[in-house]
């Protein structure tokens, strides 16, 4: 009797817990339906090959901003205020500084934990900004960016000048003498564009360079505008993921938007959030040992100690490398103001490259005609023209981008200035078009490859003598998984110049044709079944 009275305030216990649990699930599953959304998104099948992982390495290097970022704001002021630093880092005493560095310092070196947060939030960023990249080369080479998806490929692409835009804003706050002269490049650059340039220069910095708001107002940007855009595109994006699936590499039994992988629950949701606890351990650990932006060496920013080896981030260096090459002389006055083409052209040029870049699966589809849905991707090698147009526009950027290292490349390996930037220019033009064909070749040259093995086998190197006395080499038998791999690839055609309505074909008409002609010229058609039983009858 004793027992079972005692037992029953506990039963009853786990009863009104329960009770509540189902009745709190009740009450928002009445009022947001969410339990369908729920079970639809965990029912999506994620696919499991590697390349995939890279966008999801940029998503979780992007939390772990969110996270470290969170902490650092609770100690930066953003500030151009004038102070004498009298903190623990004894070579920067007594230095009169802004209060932002100042800060910067105090978290580095009074704050626990500060420095080691802070350069984890630094290196995530420069992984975030990667990881893009080479996730939009993975969609780009593979042809993951046709219709469906151009539409995401242009949300991704925003992300990526989204994300270019955040780490400048980050890397320009601490008002230390590095981030200080990109600044003033960034400065120059917005004064040299005609009638507007000054009163955006001036609008932007509060007054004559550096301004007294030109902190606060990046802070603004930084914490606030830039962080909320990209969480937009981030769940933009995602949500287009979803709708439209995955692309899939070509293999037995993967047809059109049959996506072969994991359901998010319960196997990709574990499989991810353990790979984000690999990328935020190797984040941190790569801020355990190797330092970054050590603003103390640098000191606060002074106009006067200007001199070579001062470098931006990575991915900022293409801006600061296409002033570099532009030639001297290309100012001139007209109507009382100066023209100053040699800031004019390279942001032409870059905005030129940046807009194409971006709309460019429209281009292509425009090219080839192709109206059809793509979930199989392509292989680099069977798109041998769109790989070739992929080299030369990371070639293109990469010129730019070593550009911006002209004088330490001067300096480390004992060459002139003037023969570093000459060469760079040359490479500027004839970079791209070495590239492209260059690249082209080598896919066509895989493709005849790929199809002599599937038409024969491997070489096995064994030689037989025949009754005859002929010597043959034994060729390995593939499989049809690997057979599958080299055959699966469509051959289009280029279009054919038909008349419009009226019977007449225009100029635009005949440009689309030559067009899709260079598009497709040299291509392979793939095996058909019959050479493939004949080449295996004769195996």
């Amino acid at each position: 009797m004793s027992t079972t009275t005692a037992a029953a305030p506990a039963a009853e216990t786990t009863v009104k817990s329960g009770g509540f649990t189902a009745a709190a699930a009740n009450y928002i599953e009445d009022r947001t339906s969410i339990s369908g959304a729920v079970k639809e998104f965990g029912r999506k099948i994620f696919p499991d090959h590697w390349s995939f992982l890279l966008g999801e390495v940029a998503l979780y290097s992007f939390i772990v901003i969110l996270l470290t970022g969170t902490f650092l704001t609770f100690f930066f002021q953003a500030s151009m205020a004038e102070v004498v630093y009298n903190g623990s880092y004894v070579p920067l005493k007594g230095i009169h500084m802004s209060a932002a560095m100042e800060s910067t310092l105090n978290i580095s070196f009074e704050v626990r934990g500060g420095l080691l947060v802070r350069q984890i939030h630094h290196w995530a960023a420069l992984l975030f900004v990667a990881a893009i990249g080479l996730h939009m080369l993975r969609i780009f080479f593979t042809g993951a960016f046709r219709k469906p998806r151009e539409l995401n490929w242009v949300i991704g692409f925003t992300l990526f000048i989204l994300a270019m835009a955040e780490g400048f804003t980050g890397y320009s706050l601490p008002d230390d003498l590095l981030s200080g002269n990109g600044l003033r490049i960034i400065d120059g650059l917005i004064k040299g564009l005609p009638v507007v340039g000054t009163w955006i220069s001036f609008l932007l910095f509060g007054g004559e360079f550096p301004g007294t708001a030109i902190v606060g107002r990046l802070y603004t940007l930084h914490i606030l505008l830039l962080p909320a855009l990209v969480v937009a595109f981030i769940a933009l994006h995602l949500v287009f993921v979803v709708v439209h699936k995955h692309t899939q590499y070509a293999a037995p039994g993967r047809t059109q938007g049959n996506v072969v992988g994991y359901p998010v629950l319960p196997v990709y949701a574990a499989k991810a959030g353990g790979f984000f606890f690999i990328v935020f351990g190797v984040v941190a650990l790569m801020a355990s040992l190797f330092t970054i932006n050590p603003i103390w060496n640098y000191g606060p920013y002074d106009p006067s100690p200007v001199s070579a080896g001062t470098q931006p981030d990575w991915y900022i260096g293409f801006a600061d490398g296409a002033l570099r090459l532009v030639p001297p002389g290309w100012e001139f006055v007209w109507l009382n103001r100066t023209w100053s083409f040699n800031i004019i052209v390279p942001v032409a040029i870059l905005g030129l490259f940046i807009v194409t870049v971006m709309i460019y699966p429209f281009i292509e589809a425009w090219i080839t005609g192709d109206k059809r849905e793509h979930h199989i991707l392509d292989r680099p090698r069977n798109a041998a023209t769109r790989t070739a147009i992929g080299a030369a526009g990371v070639t293109f950027y990469a010129v730019f981008w070593a550009a911006a290292s002209s004088d330490l490349i001067a300096t480390h390996f004992k060459l002139t200035m003037e023969g570093v930037i000459h060469t760079l220019q040359a490479l500027l033009f004839l970079g791209p078009l070495i590239a492209f064909v260059l690249t082209k070749r080598v896919c066509l040259a895989l493709q005849k490859k790929d199809r002599s093995i599937a038409l024969h086998g491997y070489e096995s190197g064994r030689i037989v003598k025949l009754p005859g006395g002929e010597f043959i080499e034994v060729h390995e038998q593939l499989s049809d998984y690997e057979r599958w791999r080299l055959v699966s690839y469509e051959a289009y055609e280029p279009l054919m110049i038909r008349p419009n309505k009226r019977g007449k074909i225009t100029a635009g008409t005949r440009m689309r044709a030559s067009l899709s002609r260079w598009f497709f010229e040299d291509r392979l058609v793939p095996p058909t079944r019959g050479e493939l039983e004949s080449g295996h009858g004769h195996h």
